[in-house]
Formats: C-alpha cells, structure tokens, sequence
C-alpha cells in the first residue's frame, strides 16, 4: 500500500477521532441542560439517566472531516441535506419521543433528497447469469434500502456501545475494501472521516457509557452506512451488494427477527421489546461488556469473510458466511429471539389439544 494513503488515512481518522473525543463532554453537559435525557423504564438495560444527544457529537465530526477532507459535489450535498434532516429529528426525537410514523416520515423524506437529487441509486443487478435494470424503480428500490439500514441501526441501539462498534466495524471493513480496489473517491474519504468520528464518540459510549448515541446518533450512522454502500457499490453485481450487507448481518438479522416475532404476536412491528440478540445474551448472563463483545467478534467475522470474499480465495469467504450463517440460524432455534417462550407454549398445547 502506498505510504502516502496510509499517512492520509491515519491523519483523517486520527482528527476526526481526536475532535470528536473533546466536544462530546461539552454535549453531554448540553444534554443534561436541554433535558435530552433517557429515563430508565422497563425494557432498558441501564438504570440511571444517561444523556442521549452522541448524534450530534458523530455529526459534528463528520462535519469537520467533509470540510477538511471532502470535495464539493451534487452526491456529496444531497449527503449533507439528508444527514441534516435525520439529525434534526433525532435531536427533537431525543428531547420529546417522537411518533415512529413522524420519525419515517422525515427519514422518507432524507432518503428522497439523496436518491433525487443526489442521484444516488441501485440502478441494476446482475447475479448468476442474469442481468435487471430496474429503470423507473431504481429510485424505490433505493429508497428502501436506505431506510431498511436506518432502521437496523436504530433497533439494534441497546446497549452501551453496540451501535457505535458495529458501525465502526463497517466503516473500517468497507474503507480496507476501497483501499484494496484502488478507489479513492468520496466513499474512501466518508469511511475514514466516519470512523474516526464514530470511535470517538465509542471513546465515551463504551461500558459504562457517559453518553448515548439517541435516536440521532443510530439513525444517522445508518444513513451514513447507506450512503457509503450505495457510493461504493451502485454498478452493482448481486455480491457487491451483498458485500456490505453482511459486514452489517448481525443488525439485519435482529431486524429480521423482531418483524417476525411482532407478526407471529400479531403486535406493531415498531413496537419495542427486550427478545433482541443482545438481550438473549443478557438472559443468559452475559455481562453487558462481554456481550457487546461477543457481538463485535462475530460482526468482525463476517467483515474478515467481505474481506477475503473479493480476494482470490471468494470459496473461502462463502465458507466462512456458510458456518456464520448456521451459527446464527442455531442461535435463533436456541433461544427466544424469534418465537418467545409464551409462543412456544401456545403452539405446544395447540398441538397436544390436537392429537
């Protein structure tokens, strides 16, 4: 690797990091004086009140680094203006609790600004053999997948500092990926700029936290998240779409599962409960730290297996998905992630009054 990208990476992540790091105590005071607060209720982990304004120390950084490092573009500002939006009503989220309707309304609408006027869109896909271009519907398909990975973020936000390493396990898997393809434009720079953002924050985030990341820190990465795939990956093949997919399985897998455990309860999909993954791994008295822990390890896993895939040993990485991918599936059949103990019960005695 070229000794001048390696300096220039370490000077964009170390000053972002650095940045970020010493103006998150300012916003925590900030937090506790506009009463962006979290309340400790029934299914939080934490039992104390915690600040939840981390969003707006991960946006400050990214901030900086575009202005620093970043070149001025028509992607580049629709990234601006929609980051803009889904931060602002995080912050309002954070102070006041939104309605999770309004909440996806704002986040359709960040999702718009980048897909219309941005111009930032899965525009075909071709996979075994077969070719789609999705012409008029590039632009829904788009839309969805930006708020799909929003979204996985924001559910997956339940422990001190299970957002922030997940989503700095991606910008650092993906950043190793641009650099390995030689490509240097504006997905290389938000990777880095991103990741030392978000490992300052992590600074103050880990267990115990001082701080929370708050709807405005989770949404926001996982727009961040979307941006950098889309960026990356938009002349796409199946597998360079699924590439940033995996790195991010853990998150998507636990949104998988809570739509279908809410359906099978017949419940709201956006209704929160404590059957995560990582409440799982709670129930089965895991600290909160070897929990996270254990969830870094296996995202890392997969971000190794993205990594070898688009080497010249991709049977490897297939082999590597494959007994990640059963590790997982065994751990839903273990555990209550997907159908609750109560559901258990209920189609046992369904079965028994049957027979």
């Amino acid at each position: 690797m070229d000794k001048d990208l390696i300096l220039k990476i370490l000077f964009i992540v170390s000053t972002t990091f650095t940045f970020v790091a010493l103006i998150i105590p300012f916003i925590i005071k900030l937090a506790y004086q506009i009463k962006a607060i979290d309340i400790p209720r029934e299914r939080h982990i934490h039992t104390k009140n915690m600040p939840k304004l981390g969003g707006l120390g991960i946006y400050s950084g990214f901030l900086l680094g575009y202005m620093l490092f970043g070149e001025q573009s028509t992607q580049m500002i629709s990234i601006l203006i929609g980051s803009f939006i889904i931060l602002i009503i995080g912050i309002i989220d954070d102070l006041t609790e939104l309605k999770a309707s309004t909440q996806f309304l704002f986040q359709l609408i960040a999702s718009c600004v980048v897909v219309f006027y941005g111009q930032i869109l899965i525009t075909d896909l071709s996979a075994f053999g077969f070719y789609i271009n999705f012409g008029i519907f590039s632009y829904p398909v788009t839309i969805i997948f930006i708020l799909l990975c929003i979204n996985c973020l924001n559910l997956i936000d339940g422990l001190d500092g299970l957002s922030g390493g997940i989503s700095s396990i991606y910008f650092l898997t993906i950043g190793i990926i641009a650099v390995m393809q030689r490509r240097t434009g504006l997905d290389f720079i938000l990777c880095f700029v991103m990741l030392g953002s978000t490992l300052g924050f992590l600074l103050h985030n880990f267990h115990p936290a001082r701080i929370f990341a708050g709807n405005s820190g989770s949404d926001f990465l996982g727009f961040m998240i979307a941006c950098i795939a889309l960026l990356g990956f938009k002349n796409v093949t199946l597998t360079s779409l699924i590439i940033p997919l995996l790195v991010l399985a853990i998150p998507i897998l636990d949104t998988m599962f809570a739509i279908i455990r809410r359906l099978l309860k017949g419940e709201n999909i956006t209704k929160a409960d404590k059957f995560h993954i990582h409440h799982q791994l709670l129930k089965r008295h895991f600290s909160q730290t070897a929990t996270v822990l254990i969830i870094y390890f296996i995202n890392i896993l997969f971000a190794a297996a993205s990594i070898i895939y688009i080497t010249d040993y991709r049977y490897l990485g297939y082999i590597i998905y494959g007994i990640l991918l059963i590790i997982v599936i065994f751990f839903a059949c273990k555990t209550d992630v997907i159908i609750g103990e109560d559901q258990k019960e209920k189609i046992f005695h369904k079965k028994k009054h049957k027979s």
